[in-house]
């Protein structure tokens, strides 16, 4: 495989070329770009680049609607609720968060969710700018059932993400980002793409049985991290994603790979807490002897410290990135 390197801009300008270049609006492109270009630079390869093609393939089809502007159904309180439109979930956050912010930061503590939605790539992407806006943040979102429950044989939830960011004095002080399975099933599509194979005990075959086939894996389950634990905190999710924002289960969604099925109609939640009210003046001083605690130790790391490693270096020299995938992504675009 030959590389190529891109800046940071190169990335996103090119993500955002073949988005409208397919029918994407601009506002949903730019949003999704973003995201695309902060996955690489993070080093976070299975939700960067090489998902633009499965993006604008998932526009032509329908299974997402390139066009649809989100809308703000209605805020109760300190409760907000966005409806995509089956259209990208990025531009639906950004609305829910333009309320969301202001309102936890007045009322103390907020919640957003949506529905009708779509994959939103790197929850943790989401959780880390209400962290830079000062708050304590928890992301959830759901997605098309591929974990079965302990003891049973059929999907009932999907990998269901949550993620959860704390602000600090320069930027937020730790990303947590983990789903409910051993890995992203992102990870496995990616392998299943490139023809390689997976390391045993992340997947089940369609029989129930351990594979390291990444296409058996595809038309069987997701190995739940933590066994029965790993499927309750899926569990949870589910609740926080789908039930409380009325999106679709996922033992009811279309998936987030292929042509078939029409919109997956997932949700996500956001809560966002701003320390002010509750700490009484201690939260910073408590996250750091938190962290501290953990960093003075020589080979403990926080989480989303590999992520900033990445992130430093993308910034300082851009990242490589497989030069087949850079011309089929141009190839969208339509220009040379």
């Amino acid at each position: 495989m030959t590389e190529q390197k891109l800046l940071l801009d190169e990335v996103q300008e090119l993500a955002e070329a073949a988005l409208l270049n397919v029918g994407t609006a601009p506002i949903a492109a730019r949003s999704l770009a973003r995201a695309v270009m902060a996955a690489e630079r993070d080093g976070i390869r299975s939700h960067g680049l090489i998902y633009v093609p499965i993006y604008c393939e998932h526009v032509m089809c329908g299974k997402v609607d390139g066009q649809a502007m989100p809308v703000q159904r209605h805020q109760t309180g300190g409760a907000i609720v966005v409806d995509a439109g089956t259209g990208f979930a990025h531009p639906a956050i950004d609305v829910g968060f333009e309320a969301l912010i202001p309102v936890a930061h007045q009322q103390g503590c907020a919640c957003l969710v949506i529905r009708n939605s779509y994959n939103c790539g790197v929850l943790g992407y989401h959780v880390e700018r209400l962290a830079e806006a000062g708050l304590v943040a928890f992301g959830f979102t759901n997605a098309p059932a591929s974990i079965a429950p302990h003891g049973g044989h059929k999907a009932v939830i999907g990998t269901n993400p949550l993620a959860f960011a704390v602000p600090g004095p320069d930027g937020p002080a730790f990303v947590i980002d983990q789903s409910a399975s051993v890995v992203a099933r992102s990870e496995v599509m990616t392998r299943a793409r490139e023809g390689r194979s997976l390391p045993l005990g992340w997947a089940l075959d369609e029989a129930g049985e351990p594979t390291t086939d990444a296409e058996q894996a595809m038309r069987g389950t997701m190995v739940p991290s933590g066994g029965y634990k790993g499927f309750s905190a899926g569990l949870l999710v589910e609740v926080m994603a789908a039930a409380l924002s009325g999106a679709m289960l996922g033992q009811h969604a279309s998936a987030f790979s292929g042509t078939v099925g029409g919109p997956p109609r997932t949700g996500q939640c956001f809560i966002a807490l701003s320390p002010v009210p509750f700490s009484e003046g201690m939260f910073d001083q408590r996250i750091h002897d938190l962290v501290l605690a953990i960093t003075e130790q020589e080979v403990a790391r926080l989480p989303g410290a590999q992520r900033r490693k990445h992130r430093q270096q993308a910034e300082k020299s851009g990242v490589n990135i497989d030069s087949a995938l850079v011309d089929r992504v141009r190839a969208i675009t339509g220009s040379s």
